[in-house]
């Protein structure tokens, strides 16, 4: 089959597309997004950070769902979290989740 593109364009594209190791990393935060649970919890701690009970109450969700979902966000370096008795307060490690969060509502119109 002939390309339609030229060279130059082929380049770019190639150059362009992620591969390899940047392509799992983007596989794996955009995977952020693709549940319920976490897309609730994401918002909420986009406003204010909150401990498992706090947020397993406003999101009328259990807590060991919610636990879950923390290790989760935890393990892919999507919250942060500190310690204070022996509660444990999560936050969002920084406002890109949200940035994407209400850039994925902008883009549907909402």
């Amino acid at each position: 089959m002939k390309m339609l593109l030229d060279k130059r364009l082929q380049d770019m594209v190639n150059d362009y597309v992620p591969q390899g190791e940047i392509l799992d990393d983007l596989v794996c935060f955009f995977s952020i997004f693709a549940d319920y649970t976490r897309l609730k919890m994401i918002s909420a701690l986009a406003i204010s950070e909150m401990c498992v009970s706090d947020l397993s109450r406003i999101l009328k969700l259990n807590q060991t769902t919610v636990s879950h979902q923390l290790r989760l966000l935890k393990n892919l370096n999507a919250v942060t979290t500190k310690r204070q008795g022996k509660v444990v307060f999560y936050s969002l490690r920084n406002d890109t989740l949200s940035e994407v969060l209400l850039k994925g509502v902008e883009f549907l119109g909402y």
